[in-house]
């Protein structure tokens, strides 16, 4: 299936419906890879996050025996639901991945001291599906260098801008 990328960059499947992104995370985070995984949610967390009462700024993945699980995915109570009926709103929650897919991420985790975090929320059809990414942290300078690559970029646009309205 094609996918569009969002000025971003993120890569999210045509015909999906984002619930939620994690804006920050591609300032604080180099990103390596994207990956998709499902969400194994209780029929009121599906409720909640259709009505996009959810928060994943915190929101990361780790591999424990051979699972994947998502922690920090804080989903608000449904609106219409009673007590006895809701669901916890920091639950762990499993993700599904491919078994090779969690066979590659667990050792490269490891291994090059990277992290799992969550970039975006978003149902496919009747499926909620996680954008995840495989990560390193930002130091302080690369995030110094990104701004002023910005800036400079932005810079550039506006006098390319003024100069073919001077002569355009």
């Amino acid at each position: 299936m094609a996918a569009k990328s969002t000025k971003k960059g993120n890569k999210i499947p045509e015909g999906a419906t984002v619930v939620a992104t994690n804006r920050q995370a591609r300032r604080d985070f180099e990103i390596l890879d994207t990956f998709e995984a499902g969400i194994v949610l209780r029929g009121s967390e599906v409720k909640s996050l259709r009505e996009s009462k959810v928060q994943l700024a915190e929101a990361y993945a780790n591999i424990y025996q051979n699972e994947a699980w998502l922690h920090s995915l804080h989903i608000m109570q449904y609106s219409h639901s009673g007590v006895a009926m809701g669901h916890e709103p920091a639950r762990t929650k499993k993700l599904l991945l491919k078994r090779s897919e969690i066979d590659k991420l667990g050792p490269r985790l490891d291994a090059e001291r990277l992290t799992l975090i969550a970039l975006s929320v978003y149902f496919k059809g009747s499926r909620a599906k996680v954008e995840l990414a495989l990560a390193r942290g930002k130091k302080m300078h690369d995030r110094r260098a990104d701004i002023a690559k910005r800036d400079s970029d932005m810079e550039a646009r506006r006098e390319l801008s003024r100069n073919i309205r001077a002569h355009g």
